[in-house]
């Protein structure tokens, strides 16, 4: 469920927006009339909430989905879809200002239009969400509501003034952007991945609050398309869960593409001044004050609990969302959650596995778990940082030995040829072993590489076996090849060459 359920429909940018609207909330919607209780009810038309209504009524279930604002959430509307959109223009423009590196000659004179940037990626957000519309939805036998949801009782909803029974529920919700406490910033105005998309010029000077993904992301992008950009991190470094090279790597990459990094670096208080807004920073003690046209927070997500009637339901949440156990469930075992409203790890790929897990346990008795899941991830700036499973500090804290075997992009050839040279494949194993713990991939398609090692863990497949896999060449996924051919030249003990050797010799008799 939107935290705006109003905003994108009271303002559509442009005609790809009015047509996202008509089929993600068509304005003259006619709620259905329940009939008799329903197997689940999914209460918000999210990632998580479309899977699961979806498998649900795909195995005969009579399925309800509530959703207030938009179908498809954050991801198709204000998240993955429209970021991932202007990233891949944002990189077209970088490499057009590297022709000369890549064997061509770079325009005279480059002009970024980031009108029409953005223009495409409200066309794209159009296209992608045909498939998640109304229409869409209840053609495959879904009934579908519009409206706010709240919780009756423990086996009933509202919405719309109609109640409906449930055998089953699922809390598909979804989170919003987390606000920072910063005095001003409210009054001097920000944006936030809800909004920024509804951008048409781009801003001369820009602060990005945050640097996590989002906040990395979004600095790169908006620099490449011609702004200005102040990233402030108030960490030592950027995405501090990540391994400590992988973050200097993509340091390096946004100061040398101009974004200005401000590490450990807190901004304090915001004012309007005119068109402009000033942000004191403050590092060491010091304080500066800048001034920029807009101000993009990316600080982190908040659940979205409110307004559900969750205590009336008997469903515990707290400030990190709704509590669930390993299969899901949250207080009240005929109501279960599912995404960003439960999850630590909030992705799209989280949500629509945890629901699948939701269908599974709560129609059929299932008893699947969440802490079974293999969740790999991916900061999708240039070059990417993609990560899976256990990171060498945690397998440590865990009593685990690792060893680490390490290629860098550099080695790879056709990163060469791709003149994409930034990074390395790490995987990690139990020493002793070629059991794969996890793994770190920083290179510009680490989000395709890193499915391999993914695929592996999943399936207890070695690391022995994973280097035995044929890759098509060149391609830059043989670097994780490469990694498994350092782990098999590593079992050549000097007792097997000589055995080698020997048997050898005895051949050629």
């Amino acid at each position: 469920m939107s935290s705006e359920p109003t905003r994108a429909a009271a303002f559509p940018v442009d005609r790809h927006d009015v047509e996202l609207i008509r089929g993600a909330h068509p304005p003259h919607w006619k709620n259905p009339s329940p009939d008799g209780p329903y197997n689940l009810v999914v209460i918000g038309a999210g990632p998580a909430g479309l899977t699961a209504a979806r498998d649900a009524a795909s195995l005969g279930a009579k399925v309800a989905l509530i959703e207030r604002g938009l179908i498809g959430g954050a991801c198709i509307n204000v998240g993955c879809i429209p970021s991932k959109s202007i990233i891949r223009t944002a990189r077209l423009y970088a490499d057009m200002r590297d022709a000369e590196g890549l064997g061509g000659d770079p325009p005279d004179h480059l002009r970024v239009d980031f009108q029409r940037a953005m223009t495409r990626m409200r066309q794209i957000r159009q296209r992608i969400s045909r498939a998640d519309s109304a229409a869409s939805l209840v053609s495959e036998g879904i009934d579908l509501y519009f409206g706010e949801a709240r919780f009756a009782g423990h086996d009933t909803i509202t919405v719309a003034e109609t109640t409906l029974h449930f055998k089953k529920a699922l809390i598909a919700t979804g989170a919003r952007p987390a606000l920072p406490a910063i005095p001003g910033l409210v009054e001097a105005g920000y944006l936030s991945n809800e909004t920024m998309f509804d951008l048409t010029e781009c801003p001369p000077r820009l602060l990005v609050i945050g640097g996590g993904p989002l906040g990395c992301e979004t600095a790169q992008a908006f620099c490449l398309l011609g702004a200005k950009v102040i990233l402030a991190q108030s960490d030592p470094m950027f995405l501090p869960g990540e391994e400590r090279d992988a973050a200097q790597i993509l340091s390096d990459a946004l100061a040398r593409e101009g974004v200005e990094v401000r590490l450990n670096t807190e901004v304090v208080a915001v004012r309007g001044k005119g068109a402009n807004k000033l942000a004191d920073l403050r590092r060491d003690g010091d304080t500066t004050t800048i001034s920029v046209d807009e101000i993009i927070t990316g600080v982190g997500r908040s659940p979205n609990v409110e307004g559900l009637g969750l205590e009336e339901a008997d469903v515990a949440y707290d400030a990190n969302g709704i509590k669930v156990d390993d299969y899901l469930r949250t207080s009240n075992p005929q109501i279960y959650a599912a995404g960003d409203v439960c999850l630590e790890y909030k992705f799209t790929h989280t949500a629509e596995a945890t629901a699948r897990i939701v269908v599974r346990n709560a129609l059929f008795r299932g008893r699947e778990r969440l802490s079974e899941l293999v969740v790999p991830w991916c900061t999708y700036t240039d070059p990417e940082i993609a990560h899976v499973g256990l990171y060498p500090l945690e397998a440590r804290r865990n009593g685990i030995p690792v060893k680490t075997y390490t290629v860098l992009m550099h080695d790879v050839p056709r990163a060469v040829m791709d003149g994409e040279e930034e990074g390395f494949v790490k995987i990690h194993v139990r020493e002793g072993s070629d059991r794969i713990l996890g793994a770190t991939v920083v290179a510009s398609h680490a989000g395709e590489m890193i499915n391999a090692v993914t695929l592996a863990i999943r399936s207890g497949m070695g690391l022995h076996a994973l280097a035995d896999v044929i890759h098509p060449s060149p391609t830059q996924a043989q670097g994780i090849k490469m990694a498994g051919d350092a782990y098999r030249r590593t079992r050549f003990t000097s007792l097997r060459r000589r055995l080698a050797a020997r048997w050898l010799a005895w051949s050629r008799r």
